[in-house]
């Protein structure tokens, strides 16, 4: 009894900043913005979003991918040195991320410009200026920069709790450290890599700072769409729609990584050289 107790507080939280809010969401979505009645036109005007839903989580997707390739050796790198020095390389991770989100995108945004930092140095070498925003590449980098430290924590924190005789009975099984990682670590930090690629792939597939200051015209992503219905064209009906669509294909997303990662785990292998 104590117990259900307890969880009073977390179910109060939920209810009111989850399921009300998603109610309300739903509500909208399947509603007219004039009469209030029930329609399904919010939702039959999709398809005209479909290619800004693709290049969302494309763009998305690259990221995610980016900052697991960046991510993977950090977060191994801090799990291998002594206990003082993981505290001090956990901080300097997460040190970028008490700065504002706001800033540190515009911070990128003096930098890449025409008349930015990296082109002026640029210039003083007879090279440039390059053209490094306004573009797709500009938006990747402001993804990963500002979402790299969510792929490292939980990659970390799941290396951290490996048990480092596992990997010397599989070097005393006649595995190479290669062979090690591949046998015994990689597949034991899945849950890690899980978490990470959802904790970046989620608020990138939904950004709209970061496509408006480090894209262009053609770079628009959804999220700039569904703040345009809310703040420009004063449609909230038609936003809540095109939300209520992302957000069941993040789930389809996330669903289809956890059903490959969960088999992956099911099959399990042998420790062979």
């Amino acid at each position: 009894m104590k117990n259900k107790l307890l969880a009073g507080p977390y179910l109060l939280w939920m209810v009111v900043f989850t399921l009300i809010p998603l109610g309300i969401m739903v509500y909208y979505a399947f509603t007219d913005s004039i009469s209030g009645g029930f329609t399904l036109e919010n939702l039959a005007r999709i398809g005209t979003y479909m290619p800004i839903f693709l290049r969302s989580m494309g763009l998305a997707a690259i990221a995610s991918i980016i900052c697991l390739v960046i991510g993977y050796p950090v977060a191994y790198c801090i799990a291998s040195v002594s206990p003082s020095w993981q505290k001090i390389l956990s901080m300097l991770v997460m040190l970028p991320m008490c700065m504002s989100f706001l800033l540190r995108t515009l911070a990128w945004v003096s930098l890449l410009e025409d008349t930015g930092i990296i082109n002026q140095l640029l210039g003083h070498l007879g090279i440039g200026p390059l053209p490094l925003i306004r573009n797709n590449g500009a938006v990747i980098l402001g993804m990963v920069y500002n979402y790299l430290p969510y792929m490292i924590t939980p990659l970390y924190t799941v290396l951290m709790k490996i048990d480092p005789r596992l990997d010397e009975a599989a070097q005393d099984l006649g595995c190479n450290r290669m062979q090690v990682f591949r046998r015994v670590t990689l597949p034991l930090s899945v849950p890690g890599i899980i978490s990470g690629i959802t904790m970046v792939f989620v608020p990138a597939v939904s950004t709209f700072y970061i496509s408006q200051k480090l894209g262009g015209t053609s770079t628009v992503l959804i999220g700039d769409v569904i703040e345009s219905q809310f703040k420009t064209a004063y449609n909230p009906n038609l936003g809540a729609a095109l939300s209520l669509v992302l957000m069941v294909m993040v789930l389809i997303c996330m669903g289809i990584v956890n059903h490959f990662s969960s088999d992956d785990e099911e099959e399990g292998g042998v420790i062979t050289p």
